[in-house]
């Protein structure tokens, strides 16, 4: 018996992996207590797609404990002990804004929460392959400096810029740059979990994502860009735009693509390994060519806002270089781009605004 557990199952990128795991044989144990919906409300709430994955999938079964529990945390390791293959841990905290009303909570969650299930893999499965969601954050506000380009529509790094091409690589460095809190907490997670590969030998990989998104996303003001922004188009509720004149560039990765890369480290793992991870090049979008996206889907004009007022640490231009991942797990592509992207968020919210009107 090969056992996947997945952290955040009831969030967009532990449900993918959940199911993209059990689809391909693995028995999946999923944690999750529902912590986004203390975040950002009960709109955010992931229990629909805790019952969603309980009622859909024969090889989940679902764990109701916090991560920082190390009692509980250990108790399930030691239940599967070393039938456990492999640790996809996707439970966070994910906003910089929401961190600095609670920075004891972002902290204990997102590093001290990561630490003890490095700790509970390490005693009772070594061999496990131990995949953490990391987050382009860890480089803190160092992309702002970058020199930029203002167009129509968007902001674009200048074309004379060694990055230009390709965008963001790995050897970004992350010190001496405002971070925010939950930049910091995830750097901290991030450096751990390398960490644990190199000094204890252990099978980890961080994942510093751009924009993960996708249907599964329960999007909300503070985290979940996109599938917030058609939930307003669709609902004809007030958006606002925080900084940049909307030009502000994000890459935007399908959760289905995310957990295909995860399942190609799975298959040929590596240790204390980083990758940047996102849409790159092959899709990406501004906050106002995300609009008109999100405008044409809805068929109809949003009420917008416009704020002078960036949240702090936010990055103007952000789009990863994904060369590093790619060269290494060549057998990896990206299926959706980010129109493709858009239409399949639209239609999952479709569905489950249909579905909670019956």
């Amino acid at each position: 018996m090969s056992i996947a557990i997945v952290t955040g199952s009831g969030g967009l990128v532990g449900a993918e992996c959940a199911r993209l795991f059990a689809e391909r044989g693995l028995e999946v144990v999923g944690v999750d207590n529902d912590m986004r919906g203390y975040f950002f409300g009960d709109g955010a709430s992931t229990r629909w797609q805790v019952d969603a994955l309980r009622s859909g999938l024969k090889r989940y079964t679902h764990v109701n404990a916090d991560i920082r529990d190390e009692a509980a945390m250990n108790q399930l390791f030691e239940r599967y002990g070393r039938n456990i293959s492999v640790i996809i841990h996707c439970a966070a905290q994910p906003s910089h804004d929401w961190a600095a009303r609670e920075p004891a909570t972002d902290f204990t969650v997102n590093a001290n929460g990561t630490l003890t299930l490095l700790e509970a893999t390490r005693k009772h499965a070594p061999g496990a392959v131990f995949i953490f969601v990391s987050t382009n954050k860890v480089y803190g506000d160092r992309p702002n400096h970058l020199p930029l380009v203002e167009q129509s529509t968007r902001m674009e790094l200048s074309p004379e810029h060694a990055w230009a091409e390709f965008g963001i690589p790995e050897e970004m460095s992350i010190d001496a740059t405002l971070h925010s809190l939950f930049g910091a907490s995830k750097a901290a997670a991030d450096l751990l979990v390398q960490e644990y590969g190199r000094y204890f030998g252990m099978r980890t990989a961080c994942f510093r994502g751009g924009c993960l998104t996708g249907p599964g996303h329960s999007g909300a003001q503070l985290h979940g860009f996109l599938a917030y922004l058609l939930k307003c188009a669709m609902t004809d509720t007030p958006y606002t735009v925080f900084g940049y004149k909307g030009k502000q560039v994000r890459d935007n990765i399908h959760s289905r693509d995310l957990a295909n890369a995860f399942w190609c480290v799975f298959q040929r793992p590596v240790s204390g390994e980083v990758f940047n991870i996102g849409g790159g090049r092959h899709s990406n979008c501004s906050m106002q060519e995300a609009v008109s996206m999100a405008e044409e889907l809805a068929g109809r004009k949003m009420r917008l806002t416009y704020s002078d007022e960036a949240r702090i640490g936010d990055h103007i231009w952000w789009i990863s270089d994904v060369r590093k991942f790619r060269a290494m797990y060549p057998e990896w592509d990206y299926q959706y781009d980010i129109r493709e992207l858009m239409q399949d968020i639209h239609l999952g919210l479709s569905e489950r605004m249909a579905g909670a009107a019956a």
